[in-house]
């Protein structure tokens, strides 16, 4: 509110003092548009996959240490970041379903972190909520048994009031989930990990002198609206294609834009998974929306010695929310010769998945939820108030509404969630497979459906909030606990 009040004041004053050609011009101006300026002068950088063991147990060892460090992110050798075993960013963490993993998390940040495993089904006690913060200098290790069907996954940081400026400094990273029950399927399309396979870390951000800053724009209140893009980290990117089908893992891992991705020639992209896994079928479409959080899986056809671009066109969501702003994102180039098969030799496979489709007729529970400032249902954060009892292994159908005209993103812990429908009507197909986060435009309701299964603990809680990380940090979230049976009380306890 604080915020607000002296957001206004600076227009009255401004307009007391004359500046009504200023804030005209502010008012009435177009956004940023890098289109046909990138030079696409640099190899997109493809995150490794991480190093890992195999103990004596089976399972299956990883280590990520939170440390600062000095990246080129097109402003000199000496931008000050943060990332995991590295500069910026941290690698690809893999694993398939029915493993078990263990992560070790060690922080060497001057401040307090936790590692968020951003759609990951796991017990409340790893899911690296703000309960369990690792200290400066401290080590925390997750075990998990990874039970969900192959996704595009991320971790990042998810402290209290820190999470914003630790993910724009450079703490994220992707965790790719592979599924043998789902091999056929995946077998028919691109596979082949920074091959035709690639990870698309997309961020927006803005330098001054050289470091990153988090200045806002004028009048916008969901945070940090950038100027420049990264994909992995690499500014201007290009990605030298040497397939006729590329499969693009696209991340949103900004703290507050919304991205339309679209192919600059206007090519279809074929949809085949999001947040929670592949589609039942592909879904051909020109555009992709993605909310902070959201993960999209397209293939693109090319054809040899061919250059297109994947853009970020205007999103119309409001004039201070960076609606005007479009950006060249990244270049394929397809080697001239060197692809093989045409495009129209090679198919996506009619079916990828069997989802199956949850029945709200067997919800043991309805609730509603709605977004508007910085608050659900007229509540900030507390860590001590549990807004929701849930018992383990039942199906919920949940209401989510944006109240007001300032977008968010809705994210919920441990679980995928189908929507059932927006504003009454039935879903688009987009929003057909398992989602974890989903854009909440301006002025509508969404109906979800999600089971809470396998875990329960009444002495730690989950997470459901808004995504976009300035809102999160500052009280946009609840949190619930997941019990045994219906009448067990939750007894909150935090390390």
């Amino acid at each position: 509110m604080r915020k607000w009040l002296l957001g206004g004041l600076g227009v009255l004053l401004l307009l007391c003092g004359g500046g009504v050609a200023a804030v005209t011009w502010l008012l009435t101006s177009g956004g940023v548009d890098t289109v046909g300026k990138v030079a696409f002068d640099r190899p997109l950088k493809i995150p490794p996959l991480a190093e890992s063991t195999v103990d004596a147990n089976g399972t299956r060892v990883f280590d990520l240490t939170a440390e600062p460090g000095d990246s080129d992110l097109g402003h000199g050798r000496s931008t000050r970041t943060w990332g995991y075993n590295g500069a910026y960013l941290g690698p690809t963490l893999r694993a398939e379903r029915g493993q078990k993993i263990k992560v070790n998390v060690h922080n060497r940040l001057n401040e307090p972190t936790t590692v968020h495993w951003h759609g990951m089904h796991l017990p409340a006690k790893v899911d690296g909520g703000p309960h369990h913060p690792i200290p400066v200098g401290g080590d925390y290790q997750a075990a998990w048994t990874v039970d969900q069907p192959a996704a595009t996954l991320w971790y990042h940081p998810h402290p209290s009031d820190l999470t914003e400026r630790q993910v724009y400094r450079g703490l994220a990273g992707m965790f790719i989930v592979q599924d043998r029950e789902q091999d056929d399927e995946q077998d028919d399309l691109p596979h082949e990990y920074g091959v035709d396979d690639i990870p698309v870390i997309v961020q927006d951000k803005n330098f001054d002198g050289g470091q990153l800053s988090m200045s806002d724009r004028f009048l916008s209140d969901i945070g940090i609206l950038g100027d420049e893009i990264l994909v992995n980290g690499t500014p201007a990117p290009f990605l030298d294609v040497r397939t006729s089908l590329v499969r693009l893992r696209l991340l949103n891992a900004s703290t507050a834009r919304v991205y339309d991705f679209t192919m600059s020639d206007g090519r279809p992209m074929q949809l085949i998974g999001t947040d929670g896994g592949l589609l039942s079928a592909p879904y051909p479409t020109e555009t992709v929306r993605l909310s902070v959080g959201e993960r999209a899986e397209v293939v693109v056809a090319m054809r040899p010695g061919e250059r297109v671009e994947l853009r970020s066109a205007p999103t119309g969501l409001g004039r201070f929310q960076g609606d005007r702003d479009a950006f060249d994102v990244l270049q394929l180039r397809a080697k001239p010769n060197q692809l093989g098969a045409q495009p129209n030799q090679l198919k996506v496979p009619q079916h990828l998945a069997d989802i199956e489709r949850l029945d709200p007729s067997q919800a043991a529970q309805r609730r509603t939820f709605t977004f508007q400032g910085r608050e659900i249902n007229d509540d900030r954060m507390d860590m001590d108030r549990v807004d929701a009892v849930v018992v383990k292994d039942t199906v919920e159908v949940w209401s989510v509404a944006n109240g007001h005209d300032t977008p968010h993103s809705f994210h919920i812990h441990d679980v995928q969630f189908q929507v059932l429908s927006v504003d009454g009507a039935a879903p688009q197909p987009e929003l057909g497979g398992w989602k974890d986060t989903l854009f909440l435009e301006p002025g509508k309701r969404y109906e979800i459906i999600a089971r809470f299964a396998d875990y329960a603990d009444p002495t730690t809680a989950y997470m459901f909030h808004c995504h976009v990380l300035r809102h999160e940090d500052e009280g946009m979230m609840g949190q619930f606990v997941v019990v045994e049976k219906a009448g067990d009380k939750p007894k909150l306890g935090h390390n």
